[in-house]
């Protein structure tokens, strides 16, 4: 018997050997498009909510084909979960972050017009994310770690060599601090459906922030 007679005897007998036997002849999957397939998704999710984003949409943006993306991501929810989760590579390090000597030089350093542009994207995906939290409630920790906590984190780093260098008191609870401006812009962005900008951002620094920690506003 040959070969190709053997192999349709086995499937015939097995239709699993079968299938698995076809899958390892087939074309394997070409996983170099999934950055952009997951920026696709990210701007269609913001543009248009959860509801009313489509696998047709995102891969109109992505130009790639429909049937890729669902062998890739069975079901709109997973390809959301990947998508957020993969935001955090776009982060700032924290050697990054401004010195500039003062608490509020580096928090001003902060803000410019590409990270409010993209602050207000990603909490436009959140409100996206917020639809479909209850689908799938292992979004919810997707979305802290992508959105809330990088921010959070550099508000941190930032309070703390402003301790270190005698600034501010080392008895302020900067950890709970350093999650009252991304509260308030999650607030702004998610309830009052209203934008990001920097005389926004500047009246956090100065009005909210810098009192509580014992700064006198400039």
């Amino acid at each position: 018997m040959n070969v190709t007679a053997t192999i349709a005897t086995v499937d015939a007998l097995d239709p699993i050997v079968a299938t698995d036997h076809h899958a390892k002849l087939g074309r394997k999957r070409d996983f170099t498009r999934d950055p952009e397939i997951l920026e696709a998704a990210l701007d269609v999710l913001a543009e248009t909510g959860y509801d009313g984003m489509t696998i047709d949409m995102v891969a109109k943006r992505a130009k790639a084909g429909k049937a890729t993306i669902y062998r890739r991501w069975p079901s709109k929810a997973e390809l959301i979960i990947d998508a957020v989760a993969c935001m955090r590579k776009n982060n700032l390090p924290a050697a990054e972050l401004p010195d500039t000597g003062t608490l509020r030089g580096d928090l001003v350093a902060l803000i410019k017009p590409h990270s409010i542009e993209e602050g207000d994207r990603k909490f436009q995906i959140m409100a996206g994310v917020l639809a479909m939290i209850s689908q799938a409630p292992e979004l919810a920790e997707a979305a802290n770690v992508a959105i809330i906590q990088p921010r959070a984190h550099a508000n941190v780093l930032l309070m703390q060599r402003a301790i270190d260098r005698g600034e501010i008191s080392a008895d302020c609870d900067i950890q709970t601090l350093a999650l009252v401006t991304p509260a308030m812009i999650a607030h702004r962005i998610l309830i009052l459906r209203k934008p990001i900008n920097r005389e926004f951002l500047l009246s956090l620094v100065d009005g909210v922030l810098l009192p509580a920690v014992g700064l006198a506003r400039p």
